[in-house]
């Protein structure tokens, strides 16, 4: 009897103790939420892959799902509004907002800058030689800019010693080491892979990465919608070109007796495939450069008609002194090779290669000026330009 009274106490403690934890659970979830688990909405992207953008109250939440090629992790930044309430914790790395300082890293990055009415943000950058920019090039003049050297990896103590609000990073996953050392300096470091989208817009549509960063979302979303409209624009000019219309296209160069040419799945070969140009490497697939033999593309290639992208030779003469083998094909022969160079910066870096992927819309442009002139009769060329015969 003593036995079952006492077990009868005992269930009814374990009761009182039950209910009195779901009364707890209760209480909490009726009450105001735990700001880890605040509503967030996710924000559309129309064209790239490579990251994900969330909008809360006074906070901005975005992941990196593809930072580099092959990468398998996910890196979450949080973007504080001033005064935000935000919980901080369980974030690769927290930016607080407004920023006065900034570092980058590829000259990609600049343009964005530059487009976003911020150039003035940046207090350091690696090779400042590289970058074409004339606002920027201002500053670096002036000696706001401090010269990184041959890359922040290299010269991490530099970095922190500006003590920038954030540094943007731009990496193939072999670097990643440098993150943990920035973690510790407590200087945000965001990983920015623009370069590892294929479809032109979608590396233009990383400047609303760099626009929630800076505190410009809505800027950026306006930005990126007229280089949109101006591609589409383009892109419809050729719409209807019958097969037997589109010229036969070749690319790329030798080094040490590999052919590199785009592969037909990347950006090159997307854009060049919207001019109307049917591109001779389109049956091989890839998304980064291919590496072929040269009898293999003089099979392919010996009878194209233009040949694109064809490095930084100063002319003809030079291209074909420097790889006599260049001479058999017919774009070299009828002088129809189109190098990116038409535009360098004060210092020798070349504007293709660091306002290229936010404005592709001229890119295309300018390959449908070539390839097909009288859709575009009034446009004059900005970064290719047809070689000259040279001495």
């Amino acid at each position: 009897m003593l036995k079952k009274s006492r077990n009868n106490i005992f269930h009814s403690k374990s009761t009182a103790y039950l209910l009195y934890f779901w009364s707890i659970v209760l209480l909490i979830s009726c009450g105001k939420k735990p700001e880890s688990v605040v509503e967030k909405t996710q924000i559309a992207l129309n064209y790239a892959k490579g990251f994900e953008i969330f909008q809360g109250k006074d906070f901005w939440e975005i992941h990196v799902t593809q930072g580099y090629p092959g990468a398998e992790k996910i890196f979450r930044y949080l973007v504080l509004e001033e005064n935000s309430q935000a919980e901080k914790t369980g974030f690769d790395a927290v930016v607080q907002l407004p920023i006065s300082k900034i570092v980058m890293t590829s000259t990609t990055h600049i343009p964005h800058l530059d487009l976003l009415n911020s150039s003035e943000k940046l207090v350091g950058f690696p090779q400042t030689d590289l970058i074409s920019s004339k606002k920027t090039r201002e500053l670096i003049d002036s000696g706001k800019v401090t010269d990184l050297g041959n890359g922040p990896s290299a010269n991490p103590e530099m970095v922190i010693d500006l003590q920038p609000d954030w540094i943007m990073i731009s990496t193939l996953g072999e670097d990643l080491r440098y993150l943990d050392l920035f973690a510790q300096a407590k200087i945000p470091a965001v990983i920015n892979g623009e370069y590892v989208e294929q479809n032109p817009l979608g590396r233009a549509e990383w400047i609303k990465f760099t626009g929630i960063l800076l505190g410009k979302h809505e800027e950026s979303v306006a930005v990126f919608e007229d280089i949109e409209k101006a591609y589409q624009h383009a892109e419809k000019l050729t719409a209807n070109l019958p097969e037997t219309g589109k010229p036969k296209v070749l690319s790329g160069v030798m080094y040490q007796d590999i052919w590199y040419a785009p592969g037909a799945d990347s950006w090159g070969a997307r854009i060049l495939e919207n001019a109307g140009g049917s591109y001779i490497f389109a049956d091989q697939s890839g998304e980064g450069s291919l590496q072929l033999s040269y009898e293999f593309v003089l099979d392919k290639g010996l009878e194209t008609d233009f040949w694109i992208g064809s490095s930084d030779f100063a002319d003809l003469n030079a291209m074909g002194n420097s790889e006599p083998r260049y001479r058999a094909f017919r774009p070299w022969k009828n002088g129809e090779v189109y190098t990116y160079t038409a535009k360098k910066g004060a210092t020798g870096g070349l504007e293709y290669f660091e306002l290229g992927y936010v404005r592709p819309d001229l890119i295309l442009k300018d390959l449908i000026k070539i390839l097909h002139p009288e859709l575009l009769p009034e446009y004059e060329l900005y970064f290719y330009q047809k070689l000259d015969a040279g001495k």
